[in-house]
């Protein structure tokens, strides 16, 4: 197989990834109260820390059972069927918008309520 098909694709996946990176994070800024980021951040790094092991974890067992190439390709076929399975049960994730989410409204309410009057007179 070419080299530069696999480059590609590896571009745009991490491309793709960087995008998400970025709407999750304003998704965050925007919609999480602050006495409970530190919580969810603890969730956030547990996910991000065990998910790649338990991943190689499937790669590995798979390959065993059904080879490298199998296994490749049923990892990436689970993960399109895992998108498009998550984009059809949360439909309102797609349509995000800060300026009309209860969430995103009521922890801008929050931080205006903190900053009080002083903060409009700078």
């Amino acid at each position: 197989m070419p080299v530069a098909p696999v480059l590609l694709g590896l571009a745009l996946a991490g491309g793709a990834d960087q995008i998400s990176g970025i709407a999750r994070s304003v998704i965050w800024n925007q919609s999480i109260p602050d006495e409970l980021r530190g919580r969810l951040a603890g969730v956030e790094l547990l996910s991000y820390s065990v998910g790649p092991q338990l991943g190689q974890v499937r790669v590995g067992g798979m390959a065993a059972l059904i080879g490298v190439r199998g296994s490749v390709w049923a990892g990436g076929l689970a993960c399109v069927v895992g998108v498009l399975g998550l984009t059809a049960a949360l439909p309102k994730l797609l349509a995000y918008d800060s300026r009309t989410d209860p969430h995103a409204a009521a922890v801008r309410a929050t931080r205006k309520a903190a900053e009080g009057p002083a903060a409009a007179t700078v």
